[in-house]
């Protein structure tokens, strides 16, 4: 094994974590979230130049904190993709500029990948394996038959869940980001509002969100109209059961279909206590293992980008100095980049 020094920053988040042997050194994310809540969403350029100003103190932070000094670092780790396009610049930049002052090795990591890897830090992954990523911007199911193999065997048409919660929290007058509040008052209410399941009988692993989002926004102004008020914690359980529904009867399907051994849930979305739940419930009857990531996990952190690239160390998967971003990387194609 090796001192792996990774970065995140496709996103909100600024992080710097380090590994050494595989055991977690330091940790450090700085989070953008109190700006971007007054826009009621993340604005790209700002989150880029508040990348800007912190990536500096946090490197700092996390090698004082891991007692390692830059000359014992073996090789550079970092987010390519996907995600904000001048967000993952600020990270590439900073990992290239320490790759080379350094002469180590550079290793370019999928946000995703690292998303599912999270869970290593709970117990080991075992194959063949079903990974229900779901996030602000992305909703997928992944097949693993092994280490670092990526099928995709679905995802959303259109929106990701975690941004149609952003949307319909902002609609029912609700704080950014979406999912917490959606998910704690979806407790208090009753499911009473019919919302369509888009997709819904259709042969396929596929998922679409759009329609779902719309529909509750078209709801909640009609009833303005009429001079009647919305019962927010009916239609945070209303939306909550029907979207979390749809990912729940994929995900199930693929169980059966796939003799899936393990589940790991991963992204942002993750953290959704009825998520979490439903999920456990499915895995338990159909004999799968689950794993649930820590909450400190689900969010974007530089941890998860060290536990792939340590695997990619052992692979020797490393790339030259004038790699690039890429916003829209399919996790399929996680050893395609241009070096």
């Amino acid at each position: 094994m090796a001192v792996i020094l990774a970065i995140e920053s496709s996103c909100d988040e600024t992080s710097v974590a380090i590994t050494k042997d595989g055991k977690l050194l330091s940790n450090v994310i700085n989070t953008q979230i109190e700006v971007h809540q007054k826009y009621g969403g993340v604005m790209p350029e700002i989150a880029s130049r508040l990348h800007c100003e912190n990536i500096g103190l946090v490197l700092k932070e996390a090698l004082e904190k891991a007692n390692i000094k830059l000359e014992d670092v073996d090789a550079f780790a970092v987010t390519r993709g996907p995600g904000l396009i001048g967000a993952l610049h600020v990270g590439m930049q900073c990992a290239k500029t320490l790759a080379m002052l350094y002469k180590k090795q550079l290793i370019p990591v999928h946000h995703l990948a690292g998303h599912i890897y999270a869970n290593e830090y709970n117990e080991e992954l075992k194959f063949p394996l079903l990974a229900v990523v779901v996030s602000g911007g992305n909703s997928e199911l992944v097949l693993m038959k092994g280490h670092m193999d990526f099928e995709i065997i679905g995802e959303t048409r259109d929106d990701a869940i975690g941004e149609c919660y952003d949307k319909v929290a902002r609609v029912l007058g609700l704080p950014y980001p979406g999912g917490i509040p959606i998910d704690k008052l979806a407790k208090e209410g009753t499911h009473v509002y019919h919302l369509p399941k888009p997709l819904s009988g259709e042969d396929t692993y596929d998922m679409s969100f759009s329609g779902l989002k719309t529909n509750v926004i078209n709801l909640v102004h009609n009833l303005e109209q009429k001079g009647e008020k919305v019962n927010v914690p009916d239609m945070c359980r209303s939306f909550q059961d029907t979207a979390v529904g749809i990912v729940i009867d994929r995900a199930t399907r693929a169980i059966k279909e796939y003799n899936i051994k393990q589940v790991v849930l991963a992204g942002g979305v993750s953290a959704n206590s009825y998520l979490r739940e439903q999920m456990k419930i499915q895995c338990d009857k159909l004999g799968a293992n689950i794993i649930i990531p820590p909450m400190w996990c689900c969010t974007d952190n530089a941890a998860m980008i060290a536990k792939v690239a340590e695997h990619l160390y052992e692979m020797k998967v490393f790339a030259g100095l004038d790699l690039g971003v890429d916003p829209n990387w399919s996790i399929e194609k996680w050893n395609e980049f241009e070096n």
